[in-house]
């Protein structure tokens, strides 16, 4: 039986990092990274505040099947002079799917009074009702106490009541929240060990944000000082300045033995293999480039350069990597020569199902023209398929399905019949199945679209096996500039089974790009679902 203690982690990537300037997710990219985080092994996962926005009322219209995280709603406490039972923002919340709940409470008394414009004890009343409120319709309640250190510095007799309060009325958790982000970590240790006095550890949360660059580091001093749930976010997203970062936080409480001797999470350590891949996809849903100096997985986390330097790393990793690189998913950059590659290469292998000897010669051929890829623009941590097919064909497991012999697209911008002004989108290809030739047109909302249409039209025996697969997602990123800018574009398709994968191509082209694209999804599904291969 382990002693460590459980610490909980708590993640609010789509609900608070859904606040990070120029972030804007789908209900599918929620859903996509909600199953990414319940396959990490995180405990709670924050998916929104349903009835604020039609995003998030649509991704709470149903379950989302995680398999461990508990769905987390977001809202606040009722409004005063209302009841509980007829609180609209109260109702919205219980007609969401989700097990938990967590309510914002002013704690600061000045905040109390200014924004609320109602008394300290009235304030306390709407906490202790909401909270009983959540739990009268069978959800786990938490309370994040807003501007809490700051309300603490002021009165903290108020602010240690309206925990206490939240508390009492069967809140499982208290989070303590540094909403600007101006405390320092001396101040939330110590702040935190007072409050434990009076709210035990185990129903204590720490939320930082990160306008003193200290998020991180005032989460790992409230675990010092008792709180025992981490909240925090993917890549550190999150408004202003960003939130506490849940990609840093994760290896420095499993790997750094001043936490990990003493603290379990529900993230097995084997998990961390995939942080890079996680943070990675993050970014390529978000259509941004990865922070190359992230900690732990950025490009540049483990990049030596040349001379004495490097021959030090080479005789002895742990002089200058405090962390293994593999044991985050990252990988070794020796700049004067990049020796890294087969290892995350036969990660993603594995990761695919594919099994393969890691002496096989076939390995090495894949990890070049992996490597050649990458340098040309493709990048595989977000499109998986691809990479499967990639791999897959070096070993030779890609049935010959269908050939393009060509393609050709038309976009015509004119008035139609209502005169109004349109854009249209035709495409037409000429296909080889089974030794025939087959031709088929298309118009679409676009040139994607309108070669999809066409594609899709006759494909001859395979049509019936393409008829549930739709194009849910399409993301353009411009890597170089200038008149020769090369493109890569990611495509994410979805069929009725629900499941979910993303294609890449990259071309000077976009058009090009976007085929290429659109051939691995197409090739995928029919792999995945065991289509014949032509005669």
């Amino acid at each position: 039986m382990s002693t460590k203690e459980r610490l909980y982690l708590f993640d609010t990537t789509l609900r608070d990092g859904a606040q990070t300037q120029g972030v804007d997710f789908s209900v599918d990219d929620k859903i996509r990274i909600a199953e990414t985080l319940d396959a990490l092994g995180i405990d709670y996962v924050e998916g929104g505040w349903p009835g604020a926005n039609p995003t998030d009322s649509a991704f709470f219209s149903e379950k989302r099947g995680l398999k461990k995280a508990t769905m987390t709603a977001f809202g606040m406490t009722k409004r005063v002079g209302r009841s509980a039972d007829n609180d609209p923002g109260l109702a919205a919340l219980f007609d969401a799917e989700s097990d938990a709940v967590c309510l914002v409470a002013k704690t600061w008394d000045h905040q109390v009074e200014l924004a609320l414009g109602c008394s300290l004890d009235e304030n306390l009343e709407a906490i202790e009702d909401s909270v009983r409120a959540i739990t009268k319709h069978d959800r786990e309640a938490m309370i994040d106490c807003e501007h809490f250190f700051d309300g603490y510095k002021a009165n903290p007799d108020y602010a240690i009541a309206c925990a206490k309060t939240a508390l009492a009325a069967g809140a499982r958790w208290v989070v303590l929240c540094d909403t600007n982000g101006g405390s320092l970590p001396h101040e939330v240790e110590a702040i935190t060990r007072a409050v434990a006095e009076h709210v035990p550890g185990d129903n204590l949360g720490i939320h930082t944000h990160n306008d003193t660059e200290n998020a991180v580091a005032n989460t790992l001093a409230a675990i010092n000082g008792g709180v025992r749930q981490i909240q925090g976010t993917l890549n550190g997203l999150g408004e202003r300045c960003g939130n506490a970062n849940m990609v840093s936080l994760l290896p420095t409480l499993l790997l750094k033995p001043d936490y990990a001797d003493r603290f379990e999470t529900g993230v097995p350590v084997e998990n961390l293999k995939q942080l890079t891949h996680v943070s990675r996809l993050l970014d390529e849903i978000l259509n941004r480039s990865p922070n190359r100096h992230q900690p732990y997985v950025g490009a540049s986390a483990f990049a030596h350069k040349g001379g004495l330097h490097v021959s030090a790393v080479q005789k002895d990793p742990a002089t200058y990597e405090h962390v293994p690189p593999e044991a985050v998913g990252n990988k070794r950059r020796i700049l004067v020569s990049d020796q890294a590659g087969r290892s995350n290469v036969l990660a993603q292998l594995e990761a695919a199902g594919i099994e393969v000897d890691a002496q096989d010669p076939r390995i090495k051929r894949l990890v070049d023209e992996v490597k050649e890829r990458e340098f040309l623009g493709y990048a595989y941590d977000g499109a998986e398929a691809s990479f499967e097919l990639l791999a897959r064909r070096a070993l030779g497991e890609v049935p010959h399905y269908f050939e393009v012999e060509s393609f050709r697209v038309l976009v015509e911008r004119r008035f139609n019949a209502m005169g109004e002004l349109v854009t249209v989108s035709e495409a037409t290809v000429k296909v080889a199945v089974d030794g025939a030739t087959i031709m088929s047109a298309g118009e679409g909302n676009g040139p994607v679209n309108a070669l999809d249409q066409a594609l899709r039209k006759d494909l001859g025996k395979y049509s019936s096996w393409l008829e549930d697969l739709r194009l849910a997602d399409f993301k353009v990123r411009i890597l170089t500039s200038g008149t020769e800018a090369v493109t890569r574009v990611m495509i994410e398709s979805v069929d009725g089974d629900g499941a979910r994968w993303s294609t890449v191509g990259v071309s000077p082209n976009i058009v090009d790009a976007s085929f290429q694209a659109l051939m691995d999804s197409i090739t995928y599904k029919l792999l995945r679902d065991g289509a014949p291969a032509a005669l």
